[in-house]
């Protein structure tokens, strides 16, 4: 008999369990549903129609997507660029960030956490476009500007920001810097949780200098920080446009700079083309949904070996 009445009171405490983290997750999924999910499907849906704001949208299924790739002259541009920012700011600031915080991890605390400050720092600042605007300034008084001319590098100023010939690459370099945010922390976090049991193994099996220690130790007991952080890098290299609209305009001189990011907001919120900007946004998400899935399939298949 005891054992018939033991029974249900361990399923009751187990049910109490699950329904108490069920209710703790509620608001989170809730709002995940609300902001991204039926935003996400509704765009893919508009994406099939043609639709203004004003009117019904209409079903024009794949003209959207035929437009793109054939008809507008403009996506390749922003698609080049977009893929430039990838290629560039993503495995660059990656690397930077893994590298600068295995670096500040050899540091005492103090110190520690004065850098690591110092370098997230440049996430939290407010007035950011306005110091690299002063930088990057295209009169004679700027500072990159200032320094080429008393060096006579230069017979005039450079407009750094409004040259099409300029204006990817200080856009590129003010996005690199700017980049150490979560996945920075993400990694000194990694750092200071890992076991130290396992390096001190290492050197027993003949791990002899801090290089072997990191590919052979380090990285695989990383592996989670190494893919949540290069998720944040795929989100934030491909989705690009704050610092473009912001330095270089909306859009940019010859759409020199804009991305797919800045275009959509043109199509969507300028020409209330909204129809099509579902479509350049949906090509977006799936670009960064496929990227992703190659991203961290590497990483996890690394973290196992």
């Amino acid at each position: 008999m005891p054992k018939f009445v033991s029974r249900p009171r361990k399923l009751s405490a187990k049910s109490a369990v699950n329904l108490t983290a069920y209710g703790m997750m509620a608001p989170y999924m809730i709002l995940f549903l609300l902001l991204t999910v039926i935003p996400v499907v509704t765009a893919i849906g508009l994406s099939f129609t043609y639709f203004n704001m004003l009117e019904t949208p209409k079903f024009i299924f794949l003209e959207n997507y035929a437009r793109m790739f054939l008809d507008d002259d403009v996506f390749p541009k922003v698609l080049k660029n977009t893929l430039l920012f990838a290629l560039i700011t993503g495995p660059v600031s990656y690397f930077i960030s893994f590298l600068s915080a295995w670096l500040i991890n050899e540091f005492p605390p103090m110190i520690r956490s004065f850098f690591t400050l110092a370098f997230y720092a440049p996430t939290l600042t407010g007035n950011l476009y306005f110091t690299w605007t002063y930088v990057f300034s295209g009169d004679r008084y700027g500072i990159l500007n200032s320094i080429l001319l008393n060096l006579g590098l230069v017979d005039a100023p450079i407009q750094w920001l409004s040259d099409p010939k300029t204006m990817m690459a200080s856009l590129i370099v003010i996005q690199l810097w700017s980049s150490f945010g979560v996945s920075f922390l993400a990694f000194i976090a990694g750092f200071q949780n890992m076991d130290r049991s396992l390096s001190e193994a290492a050197a027993i099996d003949g791990v002899h200098n801090r290089w072997q220690e990191l590919w052979y130790v380090t990285l695989p007991s990383m592996a989670p920080q190494l893919i949540f952080s290069a998720v944040q890098q795929i989100g934030a290299c491909f989705s690009v446009g704050q610092i473009v609209q912001a330095l270089s305009g909306f859009p940019t001189t010859n759409y020199a700079a804009d991305t797919m990011l800045t275009y959509m907001l043109d199509v969507g919120t300028v020409r209330f083309e909204m129809g099509y900007a579902s479509a350049i946004a949906t090509f977006l998400f799936l670009m960064m949904v496929f990227v992703n899935f190659i991203i961290t399939h590497l990483l996890k298949r690394f973290g196992t070996t």
